[in-house]
């Protein structure tokens, strides 16, 4: 039964414990934190896991075969890359690095290692993403034309990353699982309404290498919470609303098409196609679960997770690309070029 030792005890930590807890095949040896209030609830959920202040005898400890790290974004790659050096399988909040050369560093190291390296990129574990996945896969929407997301909520202000890098990282994670094509260049506006504070709103076109476009809405300063996706394909389209208790994902049959004759757009009709909405059955298990099982399946059988690092090192590529956009007023920013850039 694999050790796993989870760094970080803060927002999200007690979630990841409690589901390695929850996986009949692991057992929670040791969780670091800093803070001793952090470890003293930890202690009362958890009295079997050794408690420690410092990451660093975690990583040390040679019952722990795996590491999972829930700690601010500027801290995941010295502590990932020690994990990895130590022969530890790494699981890491998202983003996996503050940069992309870091996360080039990260994935590097875990294929020399023979480790695996996976991002917590828990979007794509959810029952309604995999279930829109199945659709795209089995051609029921067609050609992927626009991906369109509404993602705003009134907070949670983070203190060391802004808006883009908390709420459109998990669209970016949704799109690398979801499309094809691959992004060739990202466009971004960013303002931040709050003195001494990060950006707290922004808007960003994706364009893909295949035409398909994607548009992002994200904002910690909305009076009302809406996570809402349209996805446009040439045969069907659908509306995911992860607010929803039921029906998150609808599939509507309904599109356009360009009739025959006439040389010119203006000559030729344009009909409308109306159908039918269905919603797919969706599994009700909670994707962190699933999230949790995919990373000790991937030890197990040494295969790549869905998310694993060369998926991370994307999302953060296109992260970067839409930073660097936002400096510029918005200009398009090639991505492909930024790996050796820190």
């Amino acid at each position: 039964m694999p050790g796993v030792g989870i760094i970080g005890y803060g927002y999200w930590g007690p979630n990841l414990a409690r589901a390695v807890v929850e996986v009949d095949a692991t057992a929670l040896r040791a969780i670091a934190d800093f803070s001793v209030a952090a470890l003293e609830r930890a202690g009362r959920r958890h009295p079997s896991a050794r408690l420690l202040t410092d990451w660093r005898d975690l990583i040390a400890d040679p019952a722990i075969d795996a590491v999972i790290i829930a700690t601010p974004v500027s801290t995941h790659f010295d502590i990932a890359l020690a994990a990895l050096r130590a022969g530890k399988h790494v699981l890491v909040e998202k983003p996996m690095a503050d940069s992309v050369a870091k996360a080039s560093v990260l994935v590097d190291e875990a294929a020399r290692r023979s480790l695996i390296l996976m991002v917590d990129h828990t979007f794509i574990y959810t029952g309604a993403i995999r279930s829109i996945h199945d659709l795209i896969e089995s051609g029921k929407l067609g050609d992927i034309y626009y991906y369109d997301s509404v993602r705003v909520n009134l907070g949670l202000f983070q203190r060391d990353v802004n808006v883009i890098w908390d709420l459109a990282a998990h669209d970016f994670a949704i799109l690398d699982f979801l499309v094809k094509s691959r992004p060739v260049a990202i466009s971004a506006s960013a303002a931040a309404f709050l003195p001494n504070s990060p950006e707290n709103m922004a808007h960003l076109s994706v364009y893909f290498d295949n035409g398909a476009m994607a548009h992002l809405n994200v904002n910690w300063m909305a009076p009302v919470k809406v996570r809402q996706t349209l996805i446009g394909g040439s045969r069907r389209m659908v509306i995911y609303d992860d607010m929803q208790t039921s029906e998150k994902v609808k599939v509507y049959d309904r599109g356009v098409e360009l009739g025959e004759g006439g040389e010119s757009l203006r000559e030729r009709l344009i009909s409308y196609r109306i159908g039918e909405m269905w919603a797919p059955a969706i599994s009700g298990k909670e994707a962190l679960l699933t999230e949790i099982e995919q990373f000790f399946h991937s030890i197990e059988n040494a295969s790549q997770p869905p998310s694993g690092g060369e998926s991370g090192l994307r999302v953060v590529e296109m992260l970067a690309a839409a930073t660097r956009s936002t400096s510029l007023r918005g200009q398009p920013m090639e991505l492909g070029h930024l790996r050796n850039v820190s």
